[in-house]
């Protein structure tokens, strides 16, 4: 019996996972839909539901999803012409890359949008964990990809990461990040947004931002522990 020599590839030393919606982008993308499709006071009711806890996003997101009555073409077109990627996103991506560090995006949102967006700016090659989408007339119905009340366990996500000896950076804006947020070793906050709100109101260590381009690379590699750089 032959047996092989080849050792088992190491996991990288680091792995950044970023949010899409409000994180590479300045607004979300249903709140854009659902204001296009059902008006502000479908929006407002879906927002008070999760407010006030009576509704999970993974509920909110369906519902929202359901107001949705145009094609993904009609529908594409709307939000490359209402919701902006930070212009510096593909920068940062390629720093990572001339790094040796994977850049993975972990949505809550629909991965077949967030794959329009990324081709448009260049990046089409890059990982996606979201949810998928059913497009009908009577209104589109997500197929979430995990069990979680946000639709995708990012948190799993990044402690799977970390598990395999790999050291992690997470971006973020909103509650669908809190929980990946804190597993993270290294945790970044869109400035001004929910996300920031929470770990400041916990103590927990982070860095606020507001576009890709204020990120220093070497500077976070080269730390050996959390910083409180957003308090």
């Amino acid at each position: 019996m032959t047996q092989s020599n080849d050792s088992p590839t190491p996991p990288a030393a680091w792995a950044i996972f970023v949010d899409f919606d409000g994180t590479i982008t300045d607004l979300d993308t249903f709140d854009i839909l659902v204001k296009r499709f059902a008006g502000d006071d479908a929006w407002r009711h879906t927002e008070i539901g999760l407010d006030d806890g009576s509704m999970s996003l993974r509920d909110v997101l369906q519902l929202q999803a359901s107001y949705v009555r145009g094609t993904f073409a009609e529908v594409t077109t709307i939000l490359r012409a209402e919701i902006a990627v930070d212009p510096t996103f593909a920068a940062f991506v390629a720093s990572c890359r001339r790094r040796g560090i994977p850049v993975t995006i972990v949505s809550s949102g629909i991965a077949p949008i967030i794959r329009d967006r990324l081709v448009e700016i260049g990046l089409g090659d890059l990982p996606i964990v979201a949810n998928e989408i059913d497009v009908a007339p009577a209104g589109w119905s997500i197929r979430f990809r995990d069990a979680d009340g946000n639709g995708t366990d990012k948190a799993a996500i990044v402690r799977a990461a970390n598990e395999s000896g790999t050291r992690t950076m997470f971006f973020g804006d909103g509650r669908s990040d809190y929980a990946a947020a804190l597993e993270a070793d290294h945790c970044f906050a869109k400035t001004g947004l929910a996300l920031e709100r929470y770990l400041r109101e916990r103590n927990v260590p982070f860095a606020a931002f507001t576009s890709f381009g204020e990120i220093d690379l070497d500077r976070v590699i080269g730390r050996t522990t959390k910083s409180a750089t957003g308090s």
